[in-house]
């Protein structure tokens, strides 16, 4: 059956109005040092200098998830999932709400219904995975919100997790049922699971929506080596592991194998969003912190936080500056390596 894609119907109105309305906020930390780097290799000196040092640069949020760096603008996005909203970060110092809400029904506090992964597309728009709407949407120039995919053969996505977009143009994001397993059941049925499994999907430059994988048990973040020739996929649970996929010509996924396993932790934190240099050493949020990983699965070290990350992205203008999502904070460390980012 051909899956389906959903119109691209505008939403418009006071709450768009609202949404992109740049509300200056407090900050609610300083940057102040903070956290320690774990060196397991000597070849992590080439990717982490000996005097660097991680910064704490927000907090007192709700739970923070799927950075992205906007170079067109020099600022930082991030999702507060809990807060319903986007948060914009400028290195100068300012926070402020970029996109509030994104979920617009009725919801109890703590509930995890806002946007999670952020990217942006070849033309630089904002493309988010969102949880409660259980879509991929994608931010127009003017300010739109347009829906790219929500269903896959007539049923809903479960809850769109993370996010990365192909140089061709190509979206790729991981689908586990994320709202249906935190959030308790409500009287509009948002949060019913529908799929009776966990999906890696695709969406084509030219719209057409594909299922590449179910084989993951509850697949998460997910990033491109920079050369495009293989996929990496965090699984959260009930195993901890990281796989790694070729990446066929036309896109499909084949020959999947284990590339990082982690299954023996019993620890809360899991393997999840995750961020690529241009040397290929993975930066995998999960258990321990942040792990580096080199491209032959190597564990050189972890950047090591007080709080149980969630994602990460490359950002400054040169690239070496890799901002952390913690939980109820944001994070930053410089580094000698140069991330790949969208």
């Amino acid at each position: 059956m051909r899956p389906m894609l959903r119109g691209r119907t505008p939403i418009r109105g006071t709450c768009c109005a609202l949404c992109f309305a740049l509300l200056l906020l407090p900050l609610a930390a300083q940057p102040a040092r903070i956290g320690s780097i774990r060196r397991l290799d000597p070849t992590i000196s080439k990717v982490v200098p000996p005097d660097a040092a991680i910064e704490k640069v927000v907090g007192n949020l709700q739970f923070t998830e799927g950075p992205v760096w906007v170079r067109n603008g020099g600022y930082l996005l991030f999702s507060d999932i809990s807060a319903n909203a986007i948060m914009k970060w400028i290195p100068s110092g300012q926070l402020a709400l970029f996109r509030k809400p994104v979920f617009t029904r009725d919801f109890t506090q703590d509930m995890l219904i806002g946007t999670n992964g952020l990217t942006l597309d070849r033309e630089g728009r904002l493309i988010a995975c969102e949880h409660g709407n259980r879509r991929i949407s994608r931010t127009e120039k003017d300010g739109t919100i347009v829906t790219l995919a929500d269903h896959y053969e007539g049923k809903r996505f479960n809850s769109p997790n993370d996010i990365i977009c192909k140089s061709n143009g190509d979206i790729y994001f991981t689908d586990p049922n994320s709202v249906a397993r935190r959030n308790p059941p409500d009287p509009h049925g948002d949060f019913k699971q529908d799929l009776d499994f966990n999906g890696v999907y695709r969406i084509t430059a030219a719209g057409k929506l594909d299922l590449l994988t179910r084989e993951m048990t509850y697949p998460n973040g997910l990033a491109f080596s920079p050369d495009e020739k293989k996929l990496y996929i965090a699984n959260s649970r009930p195993a901890k592991f990281w796989m790694v996929y070729d990446v066929k010509p036309d896109g499909a996924l084949a020959n999947g194998r284990k590339f990082f396993d982690m299954s023996n932790d019993t620890g809360e934190a899991v393997p999840d969003g995750m961020k690529i240099d241009r040397a290929g050493n993975i930066f995998a949020t999960g258990p321990g912190g942040v792990l580096i990983l080199s491209p032959q699965g190597k564990h050189l070290g972890t950047i090591e936080l007080p709080e149980i990350p969630t994602n990460c992205a490359w950002g400054d203008a040169d690239g070496k500056t890799l901002y952390i999502t913690a939980r109820t904070s944001l994070y930053r460390v410089k580094l000698a390596s140069t991330g790949k980012q969208p």
